[in-house]
């Protein structure tokens, strides 16, 4: 196997990969040197393909798609790392960036040019980032377990991107994230959860969403968390409250520009450990982990410090 393996979702972007990889194929090669290009063909294969490719030796694992390609291939390198006896990353991460949503590239600053991201790729040296582990539980009832890179939370965040993800986004992403949050503001009904943060006492509290943020934005540009660093070793843990109908309405044209912090709802605060529950245990309260709903709470989220090395 070559060093560095390209994990390509050929249908991110409308197919855009697919369509152009005659072109995009000797570019990025010529960009990224020897490398081993493998295709997805459904949602979630990056995930084991990732870490087979740790597993047998690789160097660079190179992701090429959406937030989701991105957070799938991190995600089996993570498990990879953690099924090792030194937990520790033994191989950088890339990403190319061919996305409806785009918060990734904006967090990690990556070109939005494939050829200019190829070429940060191949010149840049690893630096460490976080990440984060989610215990939570899936569709089916049962106990699950991932990883994200970006962000993971809870409430109508979770509904949207079930919305976002059953429909076209042919619009664009942030358009296509705006008229599915719009959608979901008139179908959900505040969700009461308790909360801990760290060893803090628990508390409880009635949520329209509830943001463990690694990186500062999600759902096509929203700037949930501003004083979120994707390496600074400590979550930001965003609370959208008790939000009337108005209210919800006014945040969408707070939030892109990161000043949600105006409602006397909104909260920020800082933890390593976040454990959410819903106080009616029959109540299902979705979660939104990278832009994919796996399932629901209980969950619990851990920060990984340092847990990958970034190349870009």
């Amino acid at each position: 196997m070559a060093k560095s393996v390209l994990i390509v979702n050929p249908q991110a972007r409308g197919g855009f990969a697919q369509k152009k990889w005659p072109v995009l194929e000797p570019m990025l090669r010529d960009a990224l040197g020897v490398i081993d290009v493998q295709f997805t063909k459904r949602a979630g294969d990056g995930t084991p393909m990732a870490k087979a490719a740790v597993e047998a030796g690789a160097d660079l694992v190179v992701a090429m798609g959406g937030d989701g390609t991105a957070s799938e291939v991190a995600s089996g390198m993570l498990a990879a790392f953690s099924g090792s006896a030194r937990s520790e990353p033994s191989c950088a991460f890339g990403y190319l960036p061919c996305a409806t949503g785009g918060d990734l590239r904006r967090i990690l600053h990556t070109p939005s040019e494939l050829a200019d991201a190829a070429a940060a790729i191949a010149k840049a040296k690893p630096r460490p980032i976080d990440a984060g582990r989610i215990d939570y539980i899936g569709h089916d009832g049962k106990p699950c377990s991932g990883y994200f890179i970006n962000v993971a939370s809870c409430g109508i965040s979770g509904l949207v991107d079930h919305l976002v993800n059953e429909g076209s986004k042919a619009l664009g992403g942030k358009a296509t994230f705006f008229v599915a949050s719009l959608r979901a503001t008139f179908r959900y009904k505040n969700a009461l959860v308790k909360v801990r943060l760290d060893d803090q006492p628990a508390y409880e509290e009635r949520i329209y969403t509830l943001a463990v943020s690694n990186g500062a934005y999600f759902g096509g540009g929203m700037h949930i968390a501003p004083e979120a660093k994707i390496d600074d070793g400590i979550f930001d843990v965003t609370t959208l409250g008790d939000l009337s109908l108005v209210e919800a309405l006014r945040l969408g044209g707070l939030i892109y520009k990161g000043e949600q912090g105006r409602l006397s709802k909104v909260s920020s605060k800082k933890a390593r450990r976040v454990v959410i529950e819903p106080v009616n245990p029959d109540e299902k309260v979705l979660l939104d982990v990278d832009g994919e709903t796996p399932g629901r709470l209980p969950a619990t989220f851990t920060l990984l410090p340092g847990a990958l090395l970034y190349r870009g």
